[in-house]
């Protein structure tokens, strides 16, 4: 039986992307709280050092803003090699980062393809080729991606990014089935309408409409996402891989 200290991630080194708001900025405040040191990612620079402060002082944690933009190869390579130089070892990569841009079938555009695929599809990929250097030499690691509930059921004017989570569904599972041999875990979570400023930005009437279709009768919160991630990322999870967990209400898209 493994045992569980009261900082469940006491001693681990972590990589969140998009650390800097709603969901990212909520795994990142969890996993200070449960003994992470963590490098926290924002494409806009300085836009973590406030929070990063607040929380660091709030939870006695380290946490290291590191900026750049997940498409950058050389910036990808960057902070991996400042991750071996300070810690020499990652246990923990959350692919968070994310763009949602939405069209009709017909207007769906070769840049807004390539923008959403690029930064959902293509910088994850990379980012866990990056990441298994480490953990292999360790023997183990947890790789968790975020995907969501329409890369699973699908939605009506969003076919490039539903098609990018269901890619992240996809690779989820194949890295999980390559990786098991060496002790890394990759899982995915699939939210569904989680009450972020992403959502809101869709406008309180549609917000509303959005809620009655979830038989648990509310929005999730950022905090249900970043619970599952705890859990992803703890001791509690070393048997789970390849792993799609909805976080989702029981909602009907």
């Amino acid at each position: 039986m493994a045992s569980i200290s009261e900082k469940m991630l006491s001693g681990k080194i972590a990589l969140i992307t998009g650390a800097n708001r709603g969901i990212g900025r909520e795994i990142l405040e969890v996993f200070a709280c449960n003994g992470a040191v963590v490098y926290a990612n924002a494409r806009k620079k300085g836009s973590l050092d406030v929070v990063a402060a607040e929380l660091a002082e709030k939870h006695a944690a380290q946490i290291i803003p590191v900026y750049f933009d997940v498409t950058d190869a050389a910036a990808l390579r960057s902070v991996f090699t400042l991750i071996q130089k300070e810690h020499k070892r990652l246990d923990v990569l959350v692919n968070n980062a994310g763009v949602m841009s939405d069209a009709l079938i017909g207007m769906v555009s070769e840049e807004l393809m390539t923008k959403v695929f690029s930064v959902n599809v293509f910088a994850v990929i990379n980012l866990i080729q990056y990441a298994v250097k480490f953990m292999t030499r360790q023997k183990g690691g947890s790789i968790i991606n975020i995907s969501s509930i329409v890369g699973v059921t699908g939605n009506a004017g969003q076919i490039a990014y539903s098609a990018s989570k269901g890619a992240v569904i996809s690779l989820t599972k194949t890295a999980a089935k390559e990786l098991a041999p060496l002790g890394i875990r990759v899982n995915a979570i699939a939210p569904g309408l989680i009450d972020t400023d992403m959502l809101r930005s869709i406008g309180e009437e549609r917000v509303r409409s959005n809620v009655a279709k979830i038989r648990m009768g509310r929005l999730g919160r950022p905090e249900d996402v970043a619970n599952t991630a705890l859990y992803l990322a703890s001791e509690l999870s070393q048997y789970v891989t390849g792993q799609i967990i909805g976080v989702d209400g029981a909602v009907m898209m």
